[in-house]
């Protein structure tokens, strides 16, 4: 009987080489979360400008509905995420991604501000399709390609979404309110498509579980005996993330009046253009890591290029205010520093952690624990900014904030090193 075109890319998967496998996956992960992104994150580039509601910018109001969203389901993916079975993982992604898109429906034709409401409705049910398709990842001996792949996807989607978004206000006179649904429109398509493909992956063979342990949905007793097993490390690592992600979330949403502020504002183009020399490097660098086969060897590096990553984000901040450098350049190293961290916890970091100890857990649980707590920081910075410093331009914040990441992340990193150096000698001994 003639196999099914579906069945016979599975088992094309399960026999080709490992670099065969690697770009299929890679180029199918990439693909699909970054019309996913795009799902969320067009409407940055409109400006909104001269509306408000209480005082406060609309864009804020659109920023902070969404991200109380996007929390929510952080905290309920927790539990969904890390018990969920790969069996209805393509149909979950599909009713989220599903689910997100009409929101901007329902945005457009809403009035003002009443349709609010419908970035909530975005941001829930795309807080939990992450873990979802990282799951197709984890666990493989060519993790850190995958990941790597995958999570740079939204660094490049962040500026070629709001390039896509501009596109339409300025060449197809869509107005900012329809313009999350039109680019939601054109990336649907292909993100259906690039969901089947990935859904085509077979799951972690033999040789992957006992390079990277395997990997096992986590009850609630499982999930409590893990946190207490390395609950100091877990909360230096949580609120390392919760800096990375506060910063992350504020370049990103409010990269247009920044760029506005550094006289690109009619330049829609510099999004894309900053962010893709910000993709390739962290996806090589971070790529790179799976040559390194020690688990807790490659634990200790990964410390070291996040601890790197927030130093870059200092100097560079420093340099730029200095003039040394330009603001494209600036952007684009401030961006590299920022995401050397960020990449990783949402990738291959809790992949080498549970590896490096040998945890049948999933790394789902982890994210989402790092995640939930980072986008409450976002929200609460989004807060201050608004009530205790209203007289800040956006600018002059970014760098305020960035300065701060700088410091705080790299002690908080440091003394994450130094627990898990410490840990994993008491367990097993000198480290090789």
């Amino acid at each position: 009987m003639k196999k099914s075109l579906s069945a016979r890319i599975t088992s094309w998967l399960e026999t080709t080489s490992g670099l065969n496998f690697t770009v299929y996956t890679a180029i199918s992960a990439f693909c699909l979360y970054t019309c996913i992104f795009a799902l969320r994150k067009t409407f940055g580039v409109g400006i909104y400008e001269g509306m408000a509601i209480w005082g406060v910018s609309y864009k804020v109001w659109m920023v902070v509905s969404q991200v109380i969203g996007y929390m929510i389901s952080k905290f309920i993916g927790i539990k969904v995420v890390s018990e969920h079975t790969a069996e209805g993982r393509a149909k979950g992604i599909l009713i989220m991604v599903s689910a997100a898109s009409i929101s901007w429906l329902f945005f457009a034709i809403t009035p003002q501000p009443y349709n609010l409401i419908f970035l909530f409705f975005n941001g829930l049910p795309l807080g939990m399709v992450w873990g979802m398709v990282f799951a197709y990842l984890e666990g493989r001996r060519f993790t850190e390609v995958l990941g790597a792949s995958l999570s740079v996807s939204f660094i490049f989607s962040a500026g070629f979404a709001k390039t896509v978004g501009g596109y339409t206000m300025i060449h197809w006179g869509t107005s900012e309110f329809w313009m999350p649904f039109v680019s939601a429109c054109l990336f649907f398509p292909p993100l259906v498509l690039f969901l089947w493909m990935l859904n085509r992956v077979p799951p972690p063979n033999e040789e992957d579980e006992r390079l990277r342990t395997k990997r096992s949905p986590m009850m609630g007793p499982e999930r409590v005996k893990f946190s207490m097993t390395f609950l100091p490390g877990l909360i230096l690592l949580v609120l390392t993330y919760t800096l990375l992600t506060v910063f992350r979330e504020f370049r990103d949403n409010f990269s247009a009046e920044i760029w506005q502020s550094l006289g690109y504002g009619d330049k829609p183009e510099i999004f894309t253009i900053t962010e893709v020399p910000v993709a390739l490097t962290v996806l090589i660098i971070i790529g790179s890591l799976m040559v390194i086969k020690k688990n807790y060897k490659a634990l200790i590096v990964n410390h070291i290029m996040v601890l790197i990553g927030f130093i870059m984000v200092g100097i560079s901040t420093w340099a730029f205010e200095k003039e040394w450098i330009s603001a494209p350049a600036w952007m684009i190293l401030i961006g590299m520093g920022l995401y050397f961290g960020y990449i990783q916890f949402n990738s291959i970091f809790f992949d080498r952690l549970i590896a490096t100890f040998k945890y049948v857990s999933t790394v789902g649980f982890l994210i989402y624990i790092a995640d939930s707590v980072g986008y409450v920081g976002s929200v609460s910075i989004l807060m201050y900014k608004e009530f205790g410093q209203p007289d800040l331009s956006w600018l002059s914040f970014f760098k305020s904030t960035g300065y701060f990441i700088s410091v705080a992340g790299s002690l908080l990193i440091i003394l994450s090193l130094v627990y898990f150096r410490k840990k994993f000698k008491t367990e097993y001994g000198p480290a090789v």
